[in-house]
């Protein structure tokens, strides 16, 4: 999943590639736009400054030789050598035509256009009245068009009355094509540049999104509730009024977890009381030698329901102060290998009511570290009782490994298995994965067993994990540092 960091910056690189293609291209074309019109600007002048000359050198040829044609075929005239040869030096197309609209001359580069593009010239110069203008002809379709201007000539003699020069705009650009040329080796750069840029103001901003979001996770533990995001110093904008509302919000919750708790420890406490007097009213009531058969078995079925509602409301009363962080640890340097070795007595009086084998591995030295040891029988009874409950047939095996910074408990057993999809919620208060595990069942239970468990490990600043597979068996792992235990459950009672 990409983060909205990733984003930002894609987008504001995208902004900017959008942006400066815009500029690029608008300002290619008011350049291509204006040196087009610069280069028309700059023909119309040179044609002009041709068309000037070529009508004073007729002029001036006229005067001096008397005439400047001689006859050629078909009864038409055309410049003699000495003035055409002279206007041949002219770098652009030119045409002379006679009175009566014939060519008397046609430049080199005019003849080159073929006899089509001469002929559309000469057409020009056909017009009547033939008068001084300037326009625009295309030739082809595929070249540009040509500039043209027409000026008639007088002074020239009696054979001679206009011309005609024209010239093609140069197809190259030198301007705008290098001015595109640098933007495209800029542009890179750039966008480099705005990427880099991008990623910084991105960071910068969610730079308080980060802080709260990590202060949310240290509070969602469910422990941290009185905590709060800090003020974002300076802002006033949404991440300031996000800041605020997660904090009311942290108010709320924290008021309906302190009022669900203190309800689950004060409800747990007063059932106590209730339940042993309703406890000694049952089993004084089963001594009684005059106690009918149906009775009894009446009381001994309350008898063991008021056993499993004592064992609920305890599970309940112990994570009720856990929650609150009033349920301390008593810690001292106790033997687990003992500690093992006396809950696998237990556990094969268990096994041997339903057929099952208890085995155990233990190093052959004492293992000492300094644990609260109540809370640690209380974790491997709950272990070892599961795995007796849900193993029809096969055996359970208690291990003990001792590390150098830890040591590691193996309950495995040869049972039923817990579904994948079931696994991440096995340790969740009154979870059962199916009606196999329902308190109605063959296997009665609270749900309350693992989670404490698991409170008993973590208080120990240990870890307990899983691994199952349906009809294979389960593995728990128990790992608990030789270190210190964190020092919230270090608390006086």
């Amino acid at each position: 999943m990409r983060s909205i960091r990733f984003k930002l910056t894609a987008w504001y690189t995208v902004a900017m590639t959008a942006t400066l293609v815009v500029f690029a291209a608008a300002v290619y074309w008011e350049r291509r736009e204006a040196a087009l019109q610069e280069q028309d600007e700059r023909l119309d002048a040179v044609l002009l400054f041709e068309a000037d000359f070529a009508v004073r050198w007729l002029q001036e040829s006229a005067k001096s030789l008397g005439t400047v044609v001689t006859p050629g075929v078909d009864s038409g005239y055309v410049l003699n050598n000495e003035v055409g040869s002279y206007l041949e030096g002219m770098r652009d197309h030119l045409t002379v035509i006679d009175n009566d609209g014939r060519q008397i001359f046609v430049s080199e580069r005019t003849r080159e256009l073929g006899y089509a593009g001469a002929t559309k010239m000469r057409e020009l110069l056909q017009r009547r009245p033939l008068e001084n203008r300037r326009g625009l002809i295309r030739i082809t379709q595929d070249d540009p068009p040509f500039r043209y201007h027409i000026r008639r000539v007088d002074g020239a003699g009696p054979q001679v009355t206009g011309l005609l020069v024209a010239a093609q705009p140069d197809q190259i650009l030198y301007g705008p094509n290098e001015l595109l040329r640098s933007m495209a080796i800029v542009a890179p750069l750039i966008l480099f540049a705005s990427a880099l840029l991008g990623s910084w103001l991105a960071s910068n901003a969610l730079q308080p999104v980060d802080a709260m979001i990590d202060e949310i996770e240290a509070i969602q533990d469910g422990r941290s509730l009185h905590r709060r995001l800090a003020a974002v110093p300076g802002r006033g904008d949404e991440l300031g009024r996000l800041a605020v509302t997660v904090n009311a919000m942290l108010s709320r919750v924290e008021t309906s977890f302190t009022a669900l708790r203190r309800f689950t420890a004060d409800a747990s406490h007063e059932l106590k009381t209730p339940l042993m007097v309703l406890r000694a009213g049952v089993e004084r009531a089963l001594t009684h030698p005059q106690a009918p058969p149906d009775t009894v078995a009446s009381l001994d079925e309350t008898l063991r329901q008021i056993s499993v509602m004592g064992e609920l409301v305890t599970n309940l009363l112990t994570l009720a102060r856990a929650d609150e962080g009033r349920s301390s640890l008593a810690l001292a340097d106790t033997d687990i290998r003992a500690l093992l070795a006396e809950i696998g007595e237990t556990a094969e009086m268990l096994g041997e009511e339903q057929g099952i084998a208890v085995s155990l591995e233990l190093p052959p030295d004492p293992v000492v570290i300094a644990v609260d040891a109540p809370r640690i029988r209380q974790l491997l009874m709950n272990l070892v009782t599961n795995a007796v409950k849900y193993t029809s047939e096969g055996s359970v095996t208690m291990a003990l490994d001792a590390r150098e910074h830890d040591v590691v408990l193996v309950v495995r057993d040869t049972g039923i298995g817990i579904a994948p999809g079931d696994v991440p919620n096995i340790f969740d208060r009154f979870w059962r994965a199916d009606l196999a595990r329902s308190r109605t069942g063959d296997r009665p239970g609270t749900g309350l067993g693992l989670a404490i468990s698991k409170w008993i490990v973590e208080a120990h600043g240990g870890a307990i994990g899983v691994q199952s597979r349906p009809g294979r068996g389960t593995t728990f792992t128990v790992v608990l540092p030789r270190g210190q235990a964190p020092e919230s459950a270090l608390s006086h009672r």
